[in-house]
């Protein structure tokens, strides 16, 4: 496990990387800041992928069904590690904290 802060430099090209390596997962999107409390912005929905746009200064967190847009991130923390992205907390210009839940979607057995 690595908690770790990215350089504003290395945001596009981990978005990226990760980016490739998220298909089949699903992803919970909580947001928490003094002005709006606690809000669960998405569920478990299957994860299309993360992208960080420097020119406009935006990360695009895509969803099935949810585009969820942060502009102009402070900062993201990452935990990762040989497994993959786990988490990713993105600070925004408002001080709102966005996590991003990464978790594999359940495997269903029958019964037989």
């Amino acid at each position: 496990m690595s908690i770790r802060v990215l350089d504003k430099t290395e945001w596009q090209s981990y978005c990226d990387r990760v980016s490739k390596g998220l298909a089949g997962q699903r992803a919970s999107i909580e947001i928490s800041g003094l002005s709006l409390g606690h809000q669960v912005a998405a569920s478990s929905l299957p994860l299309l992928g993360i992208a960080y746009e420097p020119r406009s200064d935006l990360l695009e967190i895509a969803l099935e069904g949810v585009d969820h847009l942060i502009r102009h991130p402070r900062q993201i923390v990452v935990d990762d590690g040989l497994d993959g992205l786990r988490s990713m907390e993105i600070i925004d210009a408002e001080d709102r904290h966005q996590i991003v839940q990464l978790t594999e979607p359940l495997m269903l057995t029958s019964w037989s």
